[in-house]
């Protein structure tokens, strides 16, 4: 199998551990797509009561789709890293997000 290899900024924390992806409060999906064009919401979130099996990878963050964040450079992630959590609206989002 051919595979691609390149930089990303890290998901370092994850609270959400509804999420199939999640294990140790680290998200182990291969990247994750953060947003819905205005909100940061986590659009990778599988909502499982099964979880993923690997752990040996931490998940990078492939795209967001919110052009309102000071991170966001042509709908790539610029940020050092992120964290994943529940937002004050009880929402599942990019808690690294700033307008």
């Amino acid at each position: 199998m051919k595979k691609l290899t390149i930089e990303m900024p890290l998901v370092i924390h994850c609270d959400i551990g509804q999420c199939g992806y999640n294990v140790g409060k680290s998200c182990h999906a291969k990247a994750i797509t953060v947003g819905n064009g205005k909100a940061p919401h986590c659009d990778t979130f599988l909502d499982s009561p099964k979880h993923s099996k690997e752990a040996k990878h931490i998940a990078g963050v492939g795209a967001c789709k919110v052009g309102s964040c000071k991170y966001n450079q042509d709908f790539e992630c610029m940020a050092d890293n992120i964290m994943v959590g529940f937002s004050q609206k009880k929402e599942i989002n990019c808690l690294t997000f700033e307008a």
